[in-house]
């Protein structure tokens, strides 16, 4: 199955934690920062470990709106992917009324909040 790299707004934990779980139930390697971030870690040593080994990172967005870290992320990850790299950005509507980056508006995303079930369904047949 395929690594899952989920990145998310800590305002967004629970559910980015849900949607790891169920990713994770189906059989996916999902990287988490509080599953993979122990203390004592450094944090951006164990996000680039957990970056560098992906085929997905799950972008979630939300009326939060996004973080440095977050950007960091999504940002290096497309770099990798226009580098000619087998890596591909999986927007998510995780929650409220968020909008995506603006160079990412033009990608489909999972809409988890209208209705889960079928956000994630939709995001799993994405998953290969």
């Amino acid at each position: 199955m395929s690594q899952v790299f989920i990145s998310h707004r800590k305002p967004d934990a629970d559910l980015a934690k849900r949607l790891a779980q169920e990713l994770t139930d189906a059989g996916h390697q999902v990287w988490l920062d509080e599953w993979e971030i122990g203390i004592g870690d450094s944090i951006v040593e164990r996000i680039e470990q957990g970056l560098q080994g992906t085929a997905y990172l799950v972008l979630g967005y939300s009326a939060a709106g996004m973080s440095l870290w977050v950007d960091r992320e999504w940002m290096s990850t497309l770099h990798r992917q226009l580098s000619g790299q087998a890596v591909k950005i999986l927007p998510v509507l995780l929650s409220g009324g968020g909008q995506p980056p603006a160079l990412l508006a033009d990608i489909k995303y999972a809409d988890l909040v209208t209705d889960w079930d079928k956000g994630v369904a939709a995001l799993l047949q994405a998953i290969r």
